[in-house]
């Protein structure tokens, strides 16, 4: 049967308009499926449906969301990232050709900001070390704040003000966990990870709802040692407003590439 599917020009040019055309007819869709943005399930059946490609170095794998959720789309990841996402769906242990390369370390925690009475999704990035620009041997200094002002993050002097949206860049929340902080890929074409999880990262239920609701994550940043891990998002919030009290914390606002 003839399933309600998305596919958008994207998708169609990396799976090949053959396989597209399979899929529309319903050859190697399921009727049925878990969404890969909100895990609800949907049925491509009886509702608009949406083709999403992650697309990793040596690994492809297509998933089903409602249309509502998030569009059709092509989504690069890390490959060990995609491999724990197979891992997830297939409940198989892969072969990973080769290891990633190691990154600087940057923590993340996920939480509720409430500004102007409204709950919002939040990440604080916090690297485990200072971070000295690329190609520079570092000189003891921290460069993390200026590279990412640079990027388009700007300071925050007051939390209760909600940061300004940061083109290009999204928050990618796959199969109800958070994987990757992406950002514009140099020369264009699709976003690459400027962050991404070892793991899949799981977010609370309030967290989710919260981003289904506004569609954006609040993002915010701060050299090392500036807000720490806080067991409760009362103090992560007294950390956040001390950092910005110290100058030293940025921010922006990024849509959801997923919930």
């Amino acid at each position: 049967m003839p399933r309600m599917l998305d596919v958008s020009e994207d998708v169609r040019a990396e799976i090949g308009d053959e396989e597209a055309e399979r899929l529309l007819a319903g050859h190697n869709a399921p009727g049925s499926y878990d969404c890969t943005s909100c895990r609800t399930p949907g049925d491509s059946e009886q509702e608009r449906t949406s083709t999403v490609l992650f697309v990793g170095e040596e690994t492809a794998v297509l998933a089903f969301a409602h249309a509502t959720c998030i569009p059709s789309q092509v989504v690069h990841v890390a490959e060990d990232q995609l491999q724990g996402a197979v891992r997830s769906i297939t409940g198989e242990e892969p072969q990973i050709p080769g290891a990633a390369p190691q990154q600087a370390v940057l923590g993340v925690t996920s939480g509720l900001v409430l500004i102007g009475g409204e709950l919002h999704p939040a990440l604080v990035v916090e690297p485990t070390a200072p971070i000295a620009r690329p190609g520079t041997a570092g000189n003891g200094g921290d460069d993390f704040l200026p590279l990412l002002i640079e990027h388009g993050f700007q300071p925050v002097m007051d939390v209760n003000q909600v940061p300004a949206q940061l083109p290009g860049w999204s928050v990618l929340v796959a199969m109800g966990q958070l994987h990757a902080v992406l950002q514009p890929a140099a020369g264009g074409g699709s976003p690459v990870a400027w962050w991404q999880a070892h793991q899949p990262l799981q977010v609370t239920d309030g967290w989710r709802t919260a981003a289904n609701k506004t569609q954006n994550v609040l993002v915010f940043a701060a050299p090392v040692g500036s807000i720490g891990q806080q067991p409760r998002e009362d103090l992560l919030r007294e950390a956040l407003e001390k950092a910005a009290a110290n100058g030293r914390l940025v921010a922006a606002t990024m849509p959801l590439a997923g919930t």
